[in-house]
C-alpha cells in the first residue's frame, strides 16, 4: 500500500487497507471541496472524542468513524445522485463500496446508520459513539458546533491543510443543483435540501409542512381558527381588532397583534418600540389616556404570507387636536393561522 503523500502524513489517520481505500475513493468521487470537508469531519471527530475522554479502541471503533465521515457526502456526488434523499443515496453508495471491499457487515450496518443519519438531531446521537462522534465531526466542520471544546490553533491548522472554500455555500449549490433536477430528492417533509430549495424557487413554489395539511382535504384546522378569540383571519382584519381593543382598554389584546419581535412606532419623534415589553409601555400612553384610533384601509398589497398595508388614521386623545396620518404596516400570517403586525408604523411617511 502505497504512504499517503503530505498533508496527510501531518495528521494522525487510520491507515488501514480499507481506510486508505475509503480515502481515495472519496477523493476520486466527490468534489474537491465535499472531499475535503469529509476529511476535516473526521479530523475534528477525533480531536472532539479526545477532549471528551473517549478512547479509539476502547469507548469507539476509530476505522468506523473514519469511513463515516470519508463517505458521508457520496450523495452530493454524480456517482452517488439517485433519487433518494443524499444522505440515504450516499449511504447506500458507501455500503456498495464497504461490501465490495470485504468490510463486515457490523461495519457496514454502522457506517450506513452514519451516513445516512449524519442530518438527523436527536437521533444520529443515539445510535452509536461512531456514528453520534461522525455527526459531531461534521456539524463542527460545517456549523462551528463544538469548536470552543478545540485547542487554540487546531481549527486554523486542519483549514491551511485542507482549505476551506466557503464549504457552507458550496455544499447549499450542489443540494440545489440535484433538488431543482430531480425535485423528489428534496420533498417539504424530507430534510433540511427542501428547507434549502425553498429559497430558491418562487414563494409558494415547494409547500410547506402546513400547506400539506390544507391539501389533505379532512379540513383540520389550528386552535386559534377554531375557538372565538378575536383574531385577524385576514391581514385586513387587524385594523378593526386594534380599533375594538383600544376601545375596550384591553392592552394585552393590542400587544396580542403583534409578533414577539415585532415593531412599533408610537409617534412621530421617530421612537421604535422593538419587542413585546416594548411595544406594550408604548401602547401603555393610548390605554391610560383613554385614545381612540380609527383605521381606513388605502390598499392592502398581499404576497403569500406577508402582506403590505395603508391606512388613514385619525388619533384622539394623545394630543389637544386629532392626529391624522398614513400609516404603513408590515403584517405576516403565523403557524396557526392569525395575521399579526410585523412593523406598524404610523407615521412612516412623516
Amino acid at each position: 500500500m502505497d504512504p499517503l503523500p503530505t498533508p496527510y502524513a501531518d495528521f494522525e489517520l487510520p491507515l488501514t487497507e480499507l481506510a486508505v481505500g475509503a480515502l481515495r475513493f472519496a477523493e476520486e468521487t466527490e468534489p474537491g471541496v465535499i472531499y475535503r470537508h469529509s476529511l476535516r469531519s473526521y479530523l475534528f471527530a477525533a480531536e472532539l472524542a479526545e477532549r471528551r475522554g473517549l478512547k479509539p479502541g476502547t469507548d469507539y471503533d476509530d476505522e468506523r468513524v473514519f469511513l463515516s465521515c470519508v463517505l458521508h457526502d457520496l450523495g452530493l456526488s454524480e456517482k452517488g445522485n439517485g433519487d433518494q434523499r443524499f444522505e440515504v443515496d450516499g449511504a447506500d453508495l458507501a455500503a456498495r463500496f464497504l461490501r465490495d471491499h470485504g468490510a463486515g457487515e457490523d461495519t457496514v450496518a454502522v457506517v450506513w446508520d452514519a451516513v445516512a443519519l449524519h442530518t438527523s438531531d436527536g437521533i444520529a446521537a443515539r445510535k452509536g459513539p461512531e456514528v453520534a462522534l461522525a455527526q459531531a465531526g461534521i456539524g463542527l466542520d460545517i456549523f462551528g458546533r463544538g469548536k470552543e471544546e478545540l485547542p487554540v490553533g487546531f481549527a486554523e491548522r486542519i483549514h491551511t491543510a485542507f482549505p476551506r472554500e466557503d464549504l457552507g455555500y458550496a455544499l447549499t449549490d450542489i443540494l440545489v443543483e440535484q433538488a431543482l433536477a430531480n425535485p423528489a430528492k428534496a420533498g417539504p417533509v424530507g430534510g433540511f435540501p427542501g428547507q434549502v430549495l425553498r429559497r430558491h424557487l418562487p414563494y409558494g413554489a415547494l409547500p410547506d409542512w402546513h400547506d400539506l395539511i390544507d391539501r389533505s382535504g379532512w379540513g383540520d384546522r389550528p386552535a386559534a381558527l377554531r375557538s372565538d378569540a378575536r383574531i385577524a383571519r385576514e391581514p385586513g382584519e387587524l385594523s378593526g381588532l386594534f380599533e375594538r381593543c383600544l376601545q375596550t382598554g384591553d392592552l394585552e389584546g393590542l400587544v396580542s397583534l403583534y409578533e414577539p419581535q415585532g415593531v412599533f412606532v408610537p409617534d412621530p419623534s421617530g421612537t421604535v418600540a422593538t419587542g413585546t415589553a416594548a411595544i406594550r409601555e408604548a401602547l401603555r400612553p393610548y390605554v391610560d389616556n383613554d385614545a381612540r384610533v380609527t383605521l381606513q384601509l388605502r390598499k392592502i398589497h398581499r404576497v403569500g404570507d406577508i402582506a403590505v398595508l395603508s391606512s388613514t388614521a385619525t388619533v384622539t386623545g394623545l394630543a389637544p387636536e386629532p392626529v391624522t396620518t398614513d400609516t404603513t404596516e408590515v403584517v405576516r400570517r403565523q403557524l396557526d393561522g392569525r395575521w399579526l403586525y410585523v412593523v406598524d408604523d404610523p407615521f412612516f411617511g412623516a
